[in-house]
């Protein structure tokens, strides 16, 4: 009996066809700016837009000056507020260490308060720390730590800045017809800094500055 040969079938493979390049469309207006050297404000520092709220540019302009002073200076006591938050010592640290974090609490809203403020009449608000350190009307603070007492006595003396400047601004405002500004001024600012300066410096009865 004859064996049946085997024949064995090769099949060729098929080569895969190469992938073809994709043409990759890119959404030009839709892609993100990231090169910052190519940036253009839209609206240069110390200029106004012309919003409809039936005040006058030379109005808005001299509250618009006005508050980013006061801006400037707000910031400069919240930060100092939290400084103190931070580095305050002494047999009163718990109080105090409370008392200082709740009023920048408080200057913080504030800053946000009038910031847009200053936006809402058309103007730039000041932002940045190296402008506010240039604005800014408060003595500066050293970076080291300092006595309870010094560390009130700072804060008492930017409170009585803010409240001088404040006062002023608030009778410019009243008498240009800003009643927004106005409100502003007297309202948030001046009884906010006028409590926080009576709840500091009660701190300062019978203490001694070293």
């Amino acid at each position: 009996m004859k064996m049946k040969s085997s024949h064995k079938v090769i099949i060729p493979m098929k080569s895969s066809p190469k992938p073809q390049q994709k043409t990759i469309l890119r959404a030009v207006e839709a892609q993100p700016h990231l090169d910052l050297d190519k940036g253009q404000e839209t609206q240069p520092w110390g200029t106004l837009t012309d919003l409809p709220i039936s005040l006058s540019e030379e109005t808005r302009m001299q509250s618009v000056e006005a508050l980013n002073q006061l801006l400037a200076d707000t910031i400069s006591l919240r930060d100092m507020y939290k400084k103190h938050h931070w580095q305050v010592s002494g047999p009163t640290f718990y109080q105090l260490h409370l008392l200082f974090d709740a009023h920048y609490e408080e200057q913080a809203e504030l800053v946000d308060t009038i910031a847009e403020r200053i936006m809402s009449l058309g103007g730039v608000s000041v932002a940045m720390a190296h402008d506010v350190a240039e604005t800014t009307m408060i003595r500066r603070p050293p970076k080291g730590r300092e006595t309870p007492a010094m560390q009130i006595t700072r804060l008492v003396e930017a409170h009585r800045q803010i409240l001088a400047e404040s006062r002023k601004a608030a009778k410019a405002a009243d008498e240009a017809g800003d009643d927004g500004t106005n409100d502003l001024f007297v309202s948030d600012v001046i009884r906010t800094n006028e409590k926080q300066l009576w709840f500091i410096v009660e701190h300062l009865v019978a203490a001694r500055l070293e």
